[in-house]
């Protein structure tokens, strides 16, 4: 792979830069791929059918795709049987839903539907969109709720896909060994996912009222409010018209359990029950069997013939359009930044700044800057993980400390920061289909939120090793100091003659650490930068 260095920034952030300037991402991320293509030194032309046979043509994209597809045909079915409507009528006479009801509905919602960050958005944004509408709360608020109850509720959990991926990722680095080690190591992680954590308890704060409204998100809500327009003007929805001209048939009576509850609990018990039993939560299946007995009931009542049937899908799929052409071009950027090495070049210029306590913090910036210019967090985790481990049990003695937890920690919330914000992630395209937002207002509201987390974690994360590297500079000032034998707790006892120091001079075996020559010595433990030893 070439070394494009700084330029290799250049496609995402021309993407990113042009979405907020002209608010069309698709657009955007089109001038983003084609100044790749450009830096690549590839023909226009050849170059961009290039991009997207090699990008497109992958199983993981086919699979969102479908999702995206059956989920525009669920909702338009939704909309044929007049179910959802029939759900904000029946939640408003129960519990006169107002702005602050709804948005708790909506986190506690996000929050329960934990076993998959792609299922959690659109499931989501779709029951909650016309109660939340109802409820004049912007879909900009809905999509932020939809995004910050999907992937950062994962990470915080062991047992999801995330915690199992990384687990994988960890084996083999330190004391790590094993599977069941590694599984242990990122339950171990939790206390210290401040970003997840934090994340969510945000949204609630928000949510109850406790944390007033800021910055662009300020100005939606008081848009929704006062005006009734849950979607600013000029603004493009992800979820397009099509939806708004399907109405029930004239007479039809919707009913909730049969339209709603049910095709809703089969995409539930599918996904759940795949997930348990299969090890894997099988979300399009789910989605397929529940489009499937939408169709046969509708059919039965004839809410619709096979002809209308038909057309009533086909507006589905048209609604959802927008956002597979999104997603199909963020493929493609994010193919021609791993083309560039830009998490290479990122890493190539942070990595030497690492020290005990700059790590945790540098791993988290380290890995929401990759993972937001990339789109992709997973991706970030398989280049971080080999990188960042080593440094943490270099660090600690070799011993599996708080400090490894948390570099864990650290790793996973900064790839899910920049999953969870950048324009070019699925999560944030998915989240913003979900709730029928449109894209770029999404990541504009969302942002602000999400660097005030991503700034207190960061904090968080210098505080947090301070004790261990204060700790483990104590032992090794103290036992140069006594008796020039040297005992790191907790690890193999080493016992190695140190020659007598001078007045006011230096330890010799910890002098050399400092002075950057790698000898094997049971000074590598220690903070390098600490080398002045008492005289005897």
């Amino acid at each position: 792979m070439d070394n494009y260095g700084i330029l290799s920034l250049a496609p995402a952030l021309i993407a990113v830069i042009l979405a907020f300037i002209t608010r069309e991402a698709l657009f955007s991320i089109l001038c983003g791929v084609l100044v790749g293509l450009l830096i690549t030194g590839q023909d226009l032309l050849f170059g961009f059918t290039g991009i997207i046979q090699s990008a497109l043509g992958n199983a993981d994209f086919i699979w969102v795709i479908g999702i995206e597809v059956f989920i525009g045909i669920m909702v338009a079915f939704f909309q044929k049987s007049g179910a959802i409507e029939a759900v904000a009528n029946k939640l408003n006479e129960k519990l006169h839903i107002t702005p602050r009801i709804a948005q708790i509905m909506g986190a506690a919602l996000g929050v329960l539907v934990f076993f998959s960050d792609y299922f959690s958005p659109l499931f989501v944004g779709n029951v909650m969109r016309p109660i939340t509408d109802k409820a004049k709360v912007s879909r900009e608020k809905l999509a932020w709720l939809c995004d910050c109850t999907s992937a950062p509720v994962c990470i915080t959990l062991p047992f999801t896909s995330w915690g199992v991926y990384v687990a994988g990722l960890v084996v083999g680095f330190g004391t790590f060994a094993t599977a069941e080690a590694g599984q242990d190591a990122v339950i171990h992680s939790i206390p210290f996912q401040l970003y997840g954590i934090l994340t969510i308890v945000m949204i609630f704060l928000v949510a109850l009222g406790f944390l007033p409204d800021y910055g662009p998100m300020k100005k939606a809500e008081e848009r929704a409010r006062t005006t009734g327009k849950v979607v600013a003007d000029g603004s493009t929805p992800m979820l397009s018209r099509e939806l708004d001209n399907i109405k029930p048939k004239e007479g039809f009576k919707s009913n909730i359990i049969l339209h709603f509850l049910i095709p809703a609990l089969i995409v539930i018990a599918v996904t759940i029950g795949t997930y348990v039993i299969m090890g894997s939560a099988k979300t399009l299946e789910a989605f397929v069997l529940a489009v499937v007995y939408q169709a046969i009931v509708l059919l039965i009542q004839k809410a619709f013939n096979i002809r209308e049937m038909i057309q009533v899908a086909t507006e589905g799929i048209k609604s959802v359009v927008s956002a597979m052409l999104i997603l199909s071009l963020a493929y493609c950027i994010n193919a021609i930044s791993k083309t560039l090495g830009t998490s290479s070049y990122v890493i190539s210029v942070t990595e030497s700044w690492m020290t005990p306590v700059t790590l945790l913090a540098l791993a988290f910036a380290v890995c929401a800057f990759m993972a937001f210019f990339t789109g992709t967090s997973w991706g970030v985790y398989a280049i971080m993980i080999p990188i960042v481990m080593p440094l943490a049990f270099n660090m600690t003695g070799g011993e599996a400390t708080n400090l490894v937890y948390a570099t864990i920690a650290a790793v996973m919330g900064g790839g899910c920061f920049g999953d969870h914000c950048s324009p070019l992630s699925d999560t944030t395209i998915l989240s913003s289909l979900g709730a029928g937002s449109d894209h770029v207002d999404h990541v504009k509201t969302q942002l602000p939120y999400a660097l005030t987390v991503a700034v207190i974690t960061c904090i968080g994360y210098i505080i947090m090793p301070l004790p261990e590297v204060i700790s483990r500079y104590t032992i090794c000032l103290c036992v140069c100091r006594r008796d020039r034998r040297v005992t790191i707790p907790g690890m193999t006892t080493y016992h190695t003659e140190i020659p007598p120091v001078p007045q006011g001079g230096f330890c010799p075996i910890q002098n050399s650490a400092a002075k950057g020559r790698k000898e094997s010595s049971p000074w590598n433990g220690c903070p390098v930068f600490l080398t002045t030893c008492s005289p005897r």
